[in-house]
């Protein structure tokens, strides 16, 4: 088959989470596995400066935006994993800083910005040759494509899949002249939302298949408490969704060839292989290396309210009481960045705090931490308790979503229900106790390290629905 997917992350040239891990290693997937495979991005300034291959093509399209004709050049290249790679150019709205917004928010022209990236992917796909079948749209900066498709009567299937439902692309209705779509479509039964331009809202009720990164989320945003509001709309498409839990690439994320890392491994040397790892990462951020025979916790993560940093930050003092080290990474909100940098401060034999994102800095955190902290309050997939368990780091989540899916108390991991400081720390609390006991830790690491998450065994399930909306099933 042939599939162009529309998203506005790719690992590792433009990254916040783990939509960019997922569409760097899904379509790689597809592509081994014989299908003719792209992805259109943004030509972010990021993108621009990291990818040295990228070329610009002989092609420049021509976008309609609220009355305003203007020009968006193709940039095309190649992934790492060979996956063809079309990147749409318009300085004004990509060549940016960062992908959405500041530390003092969102940037006040992401409708725009992602409504002309959406009707940019759309001509470009009429444009290619051959046509692709399916235009596979990827949260709300892309879901306006469906509507776009169907307004146009054009001759492609598109499918949309929902990474997180918190996020849907909300804008005043005055907005929607910016889409070039008939008024109808400014209506319940597409983007109209109490009054609102709702992007990810017109996806879901327009696209021709829905999938979501777990089956634990895909049933739990059907109901009220993790619906964001569009629970009702996803109940009315229930027949068309589904839920696929994330796999992750195992050749990247893989200790024993990993080459990011102070001291590569594998199962058979996963005490000796962590130590001298955990030994290196204590030395780089210049905590004491006596730490080393202590459990190191780590996070890895958005520092927003979803991911649970409130309750590590409740967690924060039971960790210095019992002589835990803790070491962070991620960037979120700014009071976040703030208290956690001040426990490094007040805790700097303890406590590491690196505010932002680097990939090298993740893989050895992973190789060397002992725990890995994962409490969200909602969580679609997470992908970081799947690196964990392959590293043979002992995650500790939440049981919800991808992380219920993903995660079995007592035997791979430890987990807890309720969202509440108490039981977290309760959690927390067993995996210490469970520690200092080498053979029991040792069977926790060795049984996450032999789970099975790579992309080959999610893929045929994506097949099936690509299948079924061609009608070649």
């Amino acid at each position: 088959m042939n599939i162009l997917f529309a998203a506005s992350e790719l690992t590792p040239y433009a990254k916040t989470g783990g939509l960019g891990d997922v569409l760097a290693a899904l379509p790689a997937e597809l592509r081994a596995r014989g299908h003719s495979v792209a992805v259109a991005l943004p030509l972010y300034r990021q993108l621009r400066a990291s990818l040295a291959e990228l070329r610009r093509a002989p092609l420049t399209l021509t976008v309609e935006l609220g009355g305003r004709a203007l020009s968006a050049p193709v940039w095309q290249g190649t992934t790492r994993d060979g996956v063809t790679l079309f990147a749409i150019e318009r300085d004004e709205f990509f060549d940016r800083g960062q992908l959405y917004g500041t530390a003092d928010g969102d940037y006040f022209d992401n409708a725009a910005r992602f409504i002309f990236y959406s009707r940019a992917v759309v001509a470009l796909a009429l444009t290619l040759e051959p046509r692709p079948q399916i235009i596979h749209a990827n949260d709300w900066q892309a879901a306006l494509i469906p509507a776009l498709v169907r307004a146009g009567r054009l001759p492609f299937k598109t499918a949309l899949t929902v990474h997180n439902l918190a996020y849907q692309g909300m804008f005043p209705a005055a907005e929607f002249a910016l889409t070039g779509l008939p008024g109808f479509y400014l209506k319940p039964h597409a983007l109209e939302y109490y009054g609102r331009m709702n992007l990810l809202k017109g996806g879901i009720l327009l696209a021709d298949a829905l999938t979501t990164v777990s089956a634990g989320y895909a049933r739990e945003i059907l109901t009220e408490p993790y619906g964001c509001g569009l629970d009702g709309a996803l109940r009315t498409r229930g027949g068309a969704l589904t839920g696929i839990l994330n796999g992750i690439d195992t050749e990247l994320w893989n200790p024993a060839t990993d080459p990011l890392l102070a001291a590569p491994y594998d199962a058979r040397r996963v005490t000796a292989g962590k130590r001298r790892n955990k030994l290196a990462l204590l030395e780089e951020l210049g905590l004491p290396l006596t730490l080393a025979e202590r459990p190191l916790l780590a996070v890895i993560s958005r520092l927003v309210e979803q991911k649970g940093i409130a309750l590590i930050l409740r967690a924060l003092p039971l960790l210095v009481e019992r002589g835990a080290g803790l070491v962070v990474l991620g960037a979120g909100e700014a009071a976040y960045e703030a208290e956690l940098r001040d426990w490094a401060r007040r805790c700097p034999r303890q406590v590491s705090v690196s505010v932002g994102f680097d990939e090298r800095l993740a893989h050895r955190i992973e190789a060397a931490a002992d725990i890995f902290l994962m409490p969200s309050r909602f969580e679609p997939c997470g992908l970081n308790q799947l690196y964990s368990m392959r590293y043979g780091t002992v995650p500790v989540v939440r049981k919800v979503g991808g992380l219920a899916d993903s995660v079995a108390d007592g035997e791979t991991g430890f987990t807890f229900s309720d969202y509440t400081a108490e039981e977290f720390l309760r959690v927390i609390v067993s995996a210490l106790e469970w520690y200092p006991k080498a053979k029991k830790w040792k069977a926790l690491r060795l049984a996450g390290m032999r789970q099975d998450f790579s992309w080959s065994r999610r893929v045929p399930e994506y097949e099936k629905i690509y299948a079924q909306l061609t009608g070649t099933a």
